[in-house]
């Protein structure tokens, strides 16, 4: 009798422990540090890994195509708000939204991630952690960039002054990030400790969560000196190659911007000035390298282009958007992602953002054309959506979606179309309203 008791007992407390865990798992506070750290893999929502089919995208679990609406929140790392990232992801959810495109590092400085070559802040990695956590609880896949080719959250500048504290010879050109051994190793440093992290709420490694879409290698990899576009060439190989010796899990694409280089002499006239081709980037060459599983591309006709009128801009995207499409199909044979799609959005009033929805519009058209054909175009991220509280990572294509209705539908409309192409039941967690 005593054993038996003893056994209920026993049975009644891991039940208990049980309950306690689905509950503070499923019904989080607001602060991650309250939340019972307590990795627990099997209680995460299933969710299959995102792969590549020739030209388009799939679910790795039941090769049906992938075609998404998307957006960017750079900020949700840094906004050290749990609320805040939990608020963007529930709200990019409601809208359909299936993929966003964020910010994985954080380089020196206030804050930083990576204080200094490998040595990491553990309370920002978890903050990190939870992002990634909860992406999977709303449904969302995330593409993680890896390094920075600004200056903004130290970049590719950070790790130059590193290898310049730590004794290397070389010049203060930023070039240098993409062909100093120094550098070179302190970069495959980073993406190591990013791949193998255990994320301290799921017990997931990341190198193994399939609410990860993709490694991005840097966000708008550029150079100073267009002679050193062949050291870029290298460096994508080499960090490309790198990462799938680490994970084989993942989609990896560039992050770059999609300008055509002076190598593609009959494309330059697709670019938005001279001066992108000056930049050591080159679609073509850049995507084609065989560990990079598909190409991306960016579009702001208002900044390309300021001084055009808006049928001009209309004209150019509608242009940049089909030659990118058809290389990506027909040269590439791989899929293209317009990983960020911005417009202005200040100093606007709600009739002109209106307007300036038609360029968003022209990118969501081509790319419902696109998935109707199971063809390249896999999907558009606009740039960027935030909530109420982020304020200070507000830039000039920045909105609150609900506080813009017609970007807002537009969003919405362009999700349930996509999703009733190949996904008549339904994303779990999300249901379209909008009438077909």
């Amino acid at each position: 009798m005593a054993l038996q008791r003893e056994r209920r007992l026993y049975s009644l407390l891991g039940l208990l422990l049980l309950l306690a865990v689905l509950y503070l798992n499923w019904f989080p506070g607001r602060d991650p540090a309250a939340k019972l750290k307590l990795p627990v893999p099997w209680l995460q929502p299933r969710m299959s890994f995102a792969g590549r089919d020739g030209t388009h995208f799939v679910d790795a679990a039941t090769a049906a195509p992938l075609y998404f609406n998307g957006w960017n929140s750079y900020w949700l790392l840094s906004s050290r708000n749990p609320a805040l990232v939990s608020e963007m992801l529930r709200r990019g959810r409601r809208m359909g939204l299936a993929v966003c495109r964020t910010w994985a590092f954080a380089d020196g400085g206030p804050g930083a991630l990576q204080i200094s070559p490998g040595r990491f802040s553990e309370a920002v990695f978890q903050e990190l952690d939870y992002v990634i956590y909860e992406a999977r609880r709303n449904h969302i896949r995330l593409i993680l960039c890896l390094v920075n080719n600004l200056n903004n959250f130290g970049g590719k500048a950070q790790y130059v002054k590193w290898a310049q504290a730590a004794g290397a010879n070389m010049t203060n050109s930023t070039d240098s990030f993409f062909y100093h051994p120094i550098i070179k190793g302190y970069y495959r440093d980073y993406v190591k400790a990013i791949l193998t992290r255990r994320n301290s709420y799921s017990g997931i490694r990341y190198c193994d969560e399939p609410a990860i879409f993709a490694w991005e290698l840097m966000n708008e990899p550029r150079c100073v000196s267009n002679s050193s576009a062949p050291h870029v060439q290298a460096w994508i190989k080499e960090m490309a190659a790198y990462v799938k010796s680490l994970d084989t899990n993942h989609l990896v694409a560039v992050g770059i911007e999609g300008f055509y280089g002076t190598g593609m002499v009959e494309r330059l006239g697709f670019n938005p000035g001279d001066w992108a081709s000056s930049l050591c980037s080159d679609f073509i060459q850049n995507s084609a390298v065989k560990h990079i599983d598909f190409a991306s591309v960016h579009a702001y006709p208002d900044s390309w282009l300021p001084k055009a009128s808006m049928e001009d801009k209309i004209r150019y995207l509608s242009s940049w958007v089909d030659s990118h499409l058809n290389d990506s199909a027909h040269i590439l044979k791989k899929p293209v992602l317009f990983s960020e799609v911005g417009y202005m959005q200040q100093h606007v009033d709600s009739n002109s953002t209106a307007d300036r929805d038609v360029l968003l519009k022209v990118v969501y058209d081509k790319i419902y054309n696109s998935a109707r054909k199971l063809q390249a175009g896999g999907g558009a991220l606009i740039w960027q959506l935030m909530v109420e509280g982020t304020h200070m990572y507000r830039d000039n294509f920045s909105l609150v979606a609900r506080d813009h209705p017609s970007t807002y539908k537009l969003i919405m409309e362009h999700s349930c179309r996509l999703q009733m192409l190949y996904k008549k039941e339904g994303d779990p967690g999300w249901q379209c309203s909008v009438p077909p």
